[in-house]
Order: structure tokens, then sequence, then C-alpha cells
């Protein structure tokens, strides 16, 4: 059976245009939970990918040291937690996240004990999630993590990280991604997006779709990063985390393609492909 792949078309029905009478508040209140001393910049580049792909209302969650960094980024909402995810302000945390309607943890997050608290307070919202980084390294040291996974939520893995999700070596994961994704999937009621060359995203209930927009100058670090804020987008403007995951997908690779006509893969940075996502949605 062939692979069902992500087309521009497909992904044209699944966002669409946006009505002219819509609303900030038709578009997502998303929540993005990011950054560690020294670490800013994951949390501003999942930041900006996320508002330019069409978030209604977005906050960033991060660390006192990190506000100045988001100085650069006047349209995002920062909102300190404390000085370190150690150290974080629970309760400040919790009403962010009963405030929000979608959520990404893990962008420069790091791996302190407090994160592995954070992500558990995340998955046990039960809402719409997309889960990457540092946020995966932590899910993948605690097996009572990883049972709380459910369909609600989209992890979005390179081979590295999925191989300390899976126990199983990268050459291993290699040989059958396609394989490898759906059977994470299906194991643990969850949506994963496995990072490659030709990405796969699969589905808790089965379903396998294939991603092969893109090219070389997406191995760069930021990459996912920007994936992680488009797919928060997509689930913020009505998506389901599957169908978000897809359209994030093909989105960042198509704007990938169109920054490197430009720049060429060498020279490519990821806040060119942030920048290329308003020609991908043009839908012309």
């Amino acid at each position: 059976m062939s692979d069902m792949v992500i087309t521009r078309e497909y992904v044209k029905s699944l966002v669409g245009e946006r009505n002219r009478d819509s609303h900030k508040g038709d578009n997502g209140r998303g929540l993005i939970i990011a950054g560690s001393d020294g670490f800013f910049g994951a949390s501003l580049m999942a930041t900006a990918s996320c508002l330019k792909s069409g978030i209604g209302l977005l906050k960033t969650a991060s660390v006192e040291t990190a506000r100045n960094a988001f100085f650069t980024l006047p349209e995002a909402m920062f909102c300190s937690i404390g000085a370190s995810w150690d150290e974080c302000d629970f309760e400040r945390l919790s009403s962010l996240i009963n405030e929000a309607e979608v959520i990404a943890v893990g962008p420069g997050i790091g791996k302190s004990r407090g994160v592995e608290k954070v992500l558990l307070r995340v998955l046990e919202s039960n809402k719409n999630t997309v889960i990457d980084a540092d946020g995966l390294n932590v899910l993948s040291m605690s097996d009572s993590l990883k049972s709380k996974l459910s369909p609600c939520v989209v992890l979005t893995p390179h081979f590295g990280e999925m191989s300390r999700l899976t126990g199983k070596s990268v050459e291993e994961l290699s040989q059958n991604p396609k394989g490898e994704a759906e059977n994470f999937a299906k194991e643990y009621n969850c949506n994963v997006l496995l990072k490659g060359a030709y990405s796969y995203i699969a589905s808790h209930d089965g379903r396998v779709m294939k991603n092969e927009s893109g090219n070389a100058g997406l191995a760069k670090g930021g990459s996912g990063d920007v994936l992680t804020g488009i797919i928060l987008a997509m689930m913020g403007q009505k998506l389901s985390p599957f169908d978000a995951a897809c359209a994030g997908a093909f989105i960042l690779g198509t704007s990938a393609d169109v920054a490197f006509d430009i720049l060429k893969e060498r020279m490519m940075l990821a806040r060119d492909v942030t920048e290329a996502i308003e020609e991908t949605l043009k839908w012309k």
C-alpha cells in the first residue's frame, strides 16, 4: 500500500481562508511553555512562528531572565513563572494553563526536576498539546508520564528523541520510520510526528500521513521550534491534533522551500522559514 502523501490541496482544505469577520477569540488562546536561563532562542522562535501562523491570542511562559529577550518580539505576551523551573510559581502556571485552549511545551526548557512537574500538569489538563525538544526528553525518562499521553497530544521527535522514547537505536528506527511512528502512536494512544528527510505523522487510530516538503536547510537548530509554533497555531484554529501535525509539517517544509529559493540551505536560518510562512499560507 502506497503512502498517503500530504498535498497542498489537502492542507488548504484543512486550514482554508480566514473569514473576514473573524476575531482573535475565534483563532485560539495558546500557551507556550518554553525556555530556561540562557536558552531563550527556542522559546522566541516557537512564539514567532505561532504568531505568524495565525493564533488568535498567545502567551509564553518562561523564566524571569527571558523577559528582556522578548522585548525583540513585541507581539508576544511574556509571562514569568519565576527564577527557574525548579522554583516555578505553579499557581501562576496553573492559571495560565487553565486560560489556554491549546498548549505547547518543551523548546529550550531544559531537563531539571521541575520540568517533570510542569509536564505532568500540562498532561493532566487534557488540552490539545504539542510536546517537543526537552519536553520529549523528560517524557522519555518517566513511564508514569508516558502513561498519561492521550489523543489530544502530539509528539514531534526527531530520530534521536524517538530513540530515547522507545529505547531503540537510531539505525533500527530509520529502517522503518513509518511503522515506528505508527506503533508508538497506537501503544500510547497519542499522535506522533517523526521528523526526518521525509516525516511521518501517525494517529492513535491508525491513520498515517507522509510529508515530503522541505529541504536540507531545515537541518539546523531552531527548525523544530518553528514547527512547534505552527502546530500550536493550527490547533488554535480548530484543527484536530493529528490534522494540525499534518498541516504543520507541510507548512514548515513548504516555507523552507520558499526560503531555499532565495537563500539556499547553507545560509538559511530557522527565522527565515518563519518569515516565509506568510507566502505559504496565501494558498494562491
